[in-house]
């Protein structure tokens, strides 16, 4: 893909962020005269996120867990162990709202990662399974990309990017594990460890995580924390994360 394509990409997906925004804040007009359904859809998307991983998935419940080598607590982290703020980022590789995110932010969370002052906690999910026509592209995708947190960690933040700068639609079957692998390549992940995406090695860990941040109350995608508070502004307009990043940076040096 072209400089500019991937700008055009960008460009769009930033576009939809914006919508979204737009959409929660006239939902947020509403919340008190509709409590109640508000609080009838959380509960109907947190079945279905329990419901993708126990349903016809391909990974039943009781399957071999592998956790990848270098996740820790359930998480990849990039960038500084001592970087002073730490944003946890819960996505699915199928979900548009995902794509936007990193279409908003993806530029100002590299630069941050890389002048120290950032960690980022990749907890990768797969509860859109169900949205790829049973191809399960949430896990293939996710599973690749714990397979290269396992065995090139060094390559796991430039295919993450790389896999969003591809992002299929919604409801589509999704990429083929043959472009999957393309992508891997290009992005400088090590030949020997994309053919062994196909081995499917860590699909149950992908499940388990899905479950457990279930569990823990995540019902959508994305969910960011900073230093462990859920982070509430409107990261859809570029620079308003990285600036709450950066004065969480300066309140931490205080």
């Amino acid at each position: 893909m072209s400089t500019r394509s991937r700008e055009r990409t960008r460009e769009m997906r930033a576009a939809r962020a914006a919508e979204l925004a737009r959409e929660r804040r006239r939902h947020r007009t509403f919340q008190v005269v509709g409590a109640v359904v508000i609080v009838g859809l959380l509960a109907g998307i947190a079945f279905a996120v329990a419901r993708s991983v126990t349903s016809d998935t391909g990974v039943e419940a009781t399957g071999k867990v592998v956790v990848p080598a270098n996740v820790e607590a359930g998480a990849f982290p990039v960038g500084d162990a001592k970087s002073p703020v730490t944003l946890d980022l819960y996505y699915d590789y199928m979900c548009p709202a995902c794509g936007a995110f990193e279409a908003a932010n993806s530029k100002d969370l590299s630069r941050l990662i890389a002048d120290g002052t950032l960690r980022v906690n990749l907890r990768v999910l797969s509860f859109l399974d169900r949205m790829s026509q049973g191809t399960e592209y949430s896990t293939r995708a996710a599973n690749a990309y714990a397979t290269v947190a396992d065995r090139a960690p060094n390559k796991v933040w430039a295919f993450h990017t790389a896999l969003y700068d591809n992002q299929p639609e919604e409801g589509t079957k999704g990429l083929s594990d043959d472009r999957i692998a393309e992508i891997a390549t290009e992005a400088g992940v090590p030949a020997g460890v994309v053919d062994t995406f196909a081995d499917g090695t860590h699909r149950g860990w992908v499940a388990q995580s899905t479950r457990e941040a279930s569990r823990a109350g995540v019902s959508s995608t994305p969910t960011v924390l900073i230093n462990g508070k859920v982070f509430a502004g409107d990261w859809s307009r570029p620079g308003v994360l990285a600036t709450a990043i950066e004065d969480a940076a300066a309140g931490s040096s205080r």
